[in-house]
C-alpha cells in the first residue's frame, strides 16, 4: 500500500507567486498514495487569523491544502513542527516556500523508502539569477560521518521525506539557524539517510531569509558544536564550522575574533580553504557579498 505523505511548507507570506508555485509543483507530483499540503504562516507581528486568510488567497482554494497560523515558538522550527503535528499522514516532507518539487521528486524517495529507510533527500538543482547548478552526493546513503564532515548541501530541508513522529525540529536551534542540519543528522546517527542521487528539487539561491543574517550564523554555528560534539572532534569537520565562523566575524568587521577562529581553523586542518577567505575579507580585500556572489554563482556556499 502507498504511504499517505503530508508536506510541511512554512512561509513568511511576503512570496506569494513562489509560494503558490511550490504548492502547485507539490500537488503536481504523480504520488499515488494520499497526499495533502500544510502551509504554515510563521507571521509573528500579524493577526494569527489575518495571517492565515492572506497565504490561504495566496496558494488558492484546494481540498488538498490547509494554511495554518505557527503556533509555537516563533521562527521556522516552530512553524516546521506546528505542521508536523498538523498531519495524520504516514510520511511528511518538508519544502522551503521558495524552492520547486521536480517531476518525479515523490515517488522516488517514496520508492527508496520502501527498502527500509525512515528518513529520505536527494539531489538539488540550485538556482542563482539565471544559473542552474545540480548539486549530488554522489552516493545512496548519507551517514552521520558524512554530515559531521561535510554539511552536504543536497542534502537540504527542501528533500526531506521522513516517518511521522519519528523525529521533529529542535525549537531551541537560535533564529531558526541549522535546525535543518541538526534533524538530518540526528536522522543518520539513528539510522543512514536514503539519498535518491538525482536533482529534484530546485533550490532558490538569493532570497533567504538568513543569507547574511551574520550574527545569528554565528549563533547557530556555536549551538551546532555545543550540541553535536563529534564536529569539534572530525578535522575537517572541525575546520568547516571554524571557516564558517571566521568568515561570519570578518563579515560583521569583528576582525580579531576572525583572525582567532581563521587560526583555529588551521589548527583543526592546514588546508581549508574558508580561513584565507575569511581574513581576506578581514583585511578588507574583498568584501562578504563579493565573495558569496562568486561561490552562489557555482552552486556553493561559505
Amino acid at each position: 500500500m502507498t504511504p499517505s505523505v503530508g508536506v510541511v511548507i512554512p512561509t513568511r507570506g511576503n512570496r506569494p507567486a513562489q509560494l503558490r508555485e511550490a504548492v502547485e509543483a507539490v500537488l503536481a507530483q504523480d504520488h499515488t498514495g494520499r497526499l495533502s499540503v500544510v502551509v504554515v504562516a510563521d507571521l509573528s507581528d500579524a493577526e494569527p487569523a489575518a495571517a492565515v486568510r492572506a497565504v490561504a488567497g495566496q496558494v488558492g482554494r484546494s481540498a488538498s491544502v490547509r494554511v495554518l497560523a505557527n503556533t509555537l515558538t516563533p521562527g521556522l522550527p516552530g512553524a516546521r513542527n506546528t505542521g508536523i503535528a498538523a498531519c495524520d499522514t504516514d510520511l511528511v516532507a518538508f519544502c522551503d516556500d521558495d524552492d520547486v518539487w521536480l517531476p518525479g521528486k515523490l515517488a522516488a524517495q517514496v520508492r527508496a523508502l520502501h527498502d527500509g529507510g525512515e528518513f529520505a533527500s536527494c539531489g538539488i538543482e540550485i538556482e542563482y539569477g539565471r544559473r542552474r547548478v545540480a548539486r549530488l552526493a554522489g552516493t545512496s546513503a548519507v551517514t552521520a560521518d558524512d554530515l559531521v564532515r561535510s554539511r552536504m548541501v543536497m542534502v537540504h530541508s527542501s528533500t526531506y521525506v521522513f516517518e511521522r513522529g519519528s523525529l521533529w525540529v529542535d525549537e531551541s536551534a537560535p533564529a531558526g539557524q541549522n535546525e535543518d542540519w541538526d534533524l538530518a543528522l540526528r536522522a543518520a546517527t539513528r539510522r543512514p539517510i536514503v539519498h535518491v542521487d538525482r536533482p529534484l528539487v530546485r533550490v532558490r539561491w538569493g532570497g533567504s531569509h538568513y543569507a547574511t543574517r551574520w550574527a545569528d550564523r554565528i549563533a547557530g554555528l556555536d549551538w551546532m558544536l555545543a550540541r553535536h560534539p563529534r564536529l569539534a572532534a572530525n578535522p575537517r569537520g572541525a575546520a568547516r564550522v571554524y571557516g564558517q565562523l571566521a568568515f561570519s566575524h570578518a563579515a560583521l568587521g569583528h576582525r580579531r575574533e576572525a583572525v582567532r577562529w581563521a587560526l583555529r581553523t588551521f589548527a583543526a586542518r592546514l588546508g581549508e580553504p574558508r580561513a584565507p577567505i575569511a581574513l581576506a575579507v578581514a583585511a578588507g580585500l574583498v568584501s562578504a557579498p563579493t565573495v558569496l556572489a562568486a561561490l552562489h554563482h557555482r552552486g556553493h556556499g561559505i
